[in-house]
């Protein structure tokens, strides 16, 4: 076969693909005028990741998993735009990893709106300036974010899904790198680079920012300032490279979460996660005791973070997150004999435990 015949083959499948996708988007918007008659949310964790655990299921390749999630994400978030006009909030400007991390879970078809820091986003779904927010709660390098674990506490939001992104740390100026004296970013990127910035800035004032974003626009026509940050904020703000990949460890993940007003259902022959927060009690064996109703009954526990709950010293909230949903009988259970013996629990949500 030639290559003008390939093409015309090319061209008649791509006909028949913008067809079928126009049929599947009409059949969304169906569902989505029966969604808002009933007052269901257009957003639906569990449903998406069920759909896409089956396409992965079909596929029998050459298209990768990653790539196949990413062309039904984007088909996804057109459906939830023709359904209904979705804002997600997020931290701010745009082009930081979090607005990233949002663009990888939402697509391009709804809307996003920037926010200062991580109690805006909060306050913003709550009134209903959004829909969801997306927030980062822990990096593989540097650890919890902990403003986000606070938010957690005093929100009466749900975590309804997560997502993860890989970080790449570049670092911008305009300045050559023996002028920089300076470096701005956001403390969790300065950490994420440290030994890179020893090594080859020893000198530099570094300087915390609220974002990566933020700082790379703050140097922009400063001599002798630089910014850590994405590849995807110097573009935007048209600062150079000076070097790229500085980040200390090579497979450096954050996780992000989406929080909403309500829950996400258990995701079908799939895995979920569980999010709570507690408290325990100032005895010996007291978190021993607490984590021992998930561990009799084969629950997964995949994390647990401490930290002072600020309401008096040395006292702790312990966030722990197990694989299960709290309508897996199971769970549900743990989590009652849990609110027995600890003097706080807080159910934080349940959502597909997803890539």
């Amino acid at each position: 076969m030639d290559l003008d015949s390939i093409r015309k083959k090319i061209d008649s499948l791509d006909r028949e693909i913008v067809t079928l996708i126009n049929k599947r988007l009409s059949l969304a918007s169906e569902i989505g005028r029966l969604k808002q008659e009933n007052g269901a949310s257009v957003y639906v964790p569990k449903r998406e990741e069920e759909v896409l655990r089956k396409l992965v299921e079909f596929n029998p390749g050459p298209l990768e998993e990653k790539a196949l999630r990413a062309v039904y994400r984007e088909i996804m978030s057109a459906a939830i735009g023709l359904e209904k006009e979705t804002c997600i909030a997020y931290l701010g400007p745009e082009a930081t990893f979090t607005h990233q991390a949002a663009m990888k879970k939402f697509g391009a078809s709804l809307g996003y709106r920037p926010y200062v820091n991580i109690s805006d986003i909060f306050n913003a779904v709550e009134r209903g300036e959004a829909d969801y927010g997306v927030v980062p709660i822990e990096n593989s390098t540097e650890g919890a974010v902990f403003h986000s674990l606070d938010m957690l506490v005093e929100s009466d939001l749900k975590i309804v899904a997560q997502v993860y992104l890989e970080i790449t740390q570049n670092l911008f100026s305009r300045s050559p790198l023996e002028e920089i004296t300076r470096v701005y970013s956001h403390h969790q990127a300065l950490g994420q680079c440290r030994r890179w910035l020893q090594t080859h800035l020893p000198g530099a004032e570094l300087k915390e920012f609220s974002s990566t974003a933020a700082a790379v626009r703050q140097i922009k026509e400063e001599p002798g300032g630089a910014a850590i940050a994405g590849a995807l904020a110097g573009e935007l703000y048209d600062v150079p490279t000076l070097a790229e990949n500085i980040q200390d460890k090579s497979d450096n993940i954050t996780r992000f979460l989406v929080i909403g007003k309500q829950g996400s259902g258990p995701v079908e022959h799939g895995e979920n996660k569980t999010s709570l927060v507690v408290s325990i009690r100032d005895d010996v064996g007291a978190l021993q005791k607490s984590i021992a109703p998930f561990s009799s009954r084969g629950i997964n526990l995949c994390k647990i973070e401490s930290r002072p709950s600020r309401r008096k010293p040395w006292d702790y909230y312990f966030f722990i997150d197990v694989i299960g949903h709290y309508e897996d009988a199971p769970v549900h259970e743990a989590i009652r004999e849990l609110e027995g013996g600890c003097p706080f629990v807080k159910w934080l949500g349940s959502y597909p435990n997803s890539p």
